[in-house]
């Protein structure tokens, strides 16, 4: 009796002194989405990838009509010319690859280029969602944009709009 009544005693302080945890849901693509900067910062990035890839693009079909010439050539050449030529297409193959890496691989201009165009704005977004969960009292903020983490979630606990107000976005 005495151990009943002692667990019965523990699991009733338990039950008072455990705080529910607060959370909410945001969509950050729904937010960057609906904020100006976000859309000119990304346009301007887009703009700058297609000229990017165009230069690119234009490089190869000049290797590609090189190739084609040497082809038709390669019987008539000697082999120092052969060699020659080879060379310089190995060359040129080199330059596009490292051209391609240059702009659009792992920390390339293309990346440097959406830090410096669209970091200041998630900072900023980043900064909202922090406001809003000290204000409100969150113990944590999750984000369904990528869908993967959430299966479901009650859309009266997106607070999505509420982070766009906190912005002064409407």
């Amino acid at each position: 009796m005495k151990k009943t009544f002692l667990l019965a005693l523990a699991f009733t302080a338990v039950c008072f002194t455990v705080k529910a945890q607060r959370y909410a849901v945001i969509d950050t693509k729904y937010i960057l989405n609906k904020i100006p900067e976000y859309k000119d910062a990304d346009r301007k990035l887009q703009q700058i990838g297609e000229q990017w890839q165009k230069e690119i693009d234009d490089k190869q079909a000049q290797l590609d009509k090189m190739y084609k010439n040497y082809e038709a050539e390669q019987f008539m050449l000697t082999d120092d010319l052969k060699k020659k030529r080879e060379d310089e297409l190995f060359t040129r193959e080199k330059e596009i690859r490292d051209l391609q890496k240059r702009r659009f691989g792992y920390e390339g201009d293309l990346f440097r280029e959406r830090q410096r165009l669209v970091k200041p704005v998630q900072d900023k977004v980043y900064n909202a969602v922090q406001k809003l969960a000290v204000a409100r009292s969150y113990d944590f903020i999750l984000d369904k944009s990528e869908g993967i983490t959430i299966i479901f979630a009650d859309p009266k606990l997106d607070k999505s709009d509420d982070v766009l107000k906190e912005m002064g976005i409407k």
